[in-house]
């Protein structure tokens, strides 16, 4: 019996021993477990930051770059020696207006070497306004009047944006069809911003993603509401006619670069 007793005692005690090893284990990993969630928790602040600090980046240097314009097909070799004042000259005559005080530029070159070739398509100029009101002046003329030609060639004018913001500005324009496709009207917004309306409903978008998911979930709603709206047979047949394929139109809101149909 004491034998027994002692035996049990010892057992006893040794899973007190290997209990108190777990708890112990346990109290270490629940902490390790903290720290790692601590690490995410700080990774995902630091990647909110950067994303934060890239986006203001980005509308830093879209702000840098507002004075800017860059003429496309202007002829080549033109410009002779000082492109400054052949611009000066030729842009006025262009557009029409007579610009008080007279055009004024901190910089003017072309996006690449000299081409003597004039077969080539020449390389775009572009022009960094000393003033502001002249560069929106210069473009408010372009989109009343359409564009403008050069011996021959149709002179396009582009607003100057950055890397990230004209990416943004394709994507969105993307979407145009399938804007169309559902009846929703819209306009893109200087420097990446696409505005729709639907129903009487707007809303604002700076994320293509965001917009082709909601015109995902538009589309879903659609096909249902048509889905409702017609009539079914026991066998299953549907009837009527379908809906007409209808070609909204787009609305014409302030905006620089873009009207209903494409940029100017």
């Amino acid at each position: 019996m004491d034998n027994a007793t002692t035996s049990l005692t010892a057992e006893t005690k040794s899973m007190r021993l290997d209990i108190a090893g777990l708890q112990s284990r346990v109290k270490k990993l629940e902490q390790q477990v903290s720290m790692v969630e601590t690490h995410i928790t700080s990774s995902l602040n630091r990647d909110q930051e950067l994303l934060y600090l890239q986006s203001k980046l980005i509308d830093l240097e879209d702000g840098s770059r507002s004075d800017n314009v860059s003429f496309f097909r202007f002829p080549e070799n033109i410009e002779g020696a000082d492109i400054h004042s052949c611009l000066r000259e030729t842009l006025p005559k262009l557009t029409g207006p007579n610009f008080d005080p007279p055009l004024e530029f901190q910089r003017v070159h072309r996006l690449g070497p000299k081409r003597w070739d004039e077969a080539n398509r020449p390389w775009p100029i572009i022009a960094c306004f000393l003033r502001q009101v002249q560069t929106v002046n210069t473009r408010a003329v372009v989109r009343a009047h359409g564009p403008f030609r050069m011996d021959g060639q149709e002179i396009r004018l582009i607003a100057d944006f950055s890397k990230e913001t004209c990416e943004c500005r394709k994507a969105f324009l993307v979407l145009r069809s399938r804007l169309r496709q559902l009846e929703v009207k819209y306009g893109l917004f200087e420097p990446a911003r696409m505005w729709i309306t639907k129903n009487g409903v707007s809303k604002d978008f700076y994320d293509p993603e965001d917009l082709q998911v909601f015109l995902e979930g538009l589309q879903i709603q659609s096909m249902y509401t048509a889905t409702v709206a017609q009539p079914q047979d026991l066998s299953g047949a549907t009837q009527g006619a379908p809906p007409p394929n209808s070609s909204p139109g787009e609305t014409e809101r302030p905006t620089v670069d873009f009207h209903p149909g494409g940029e100017t």
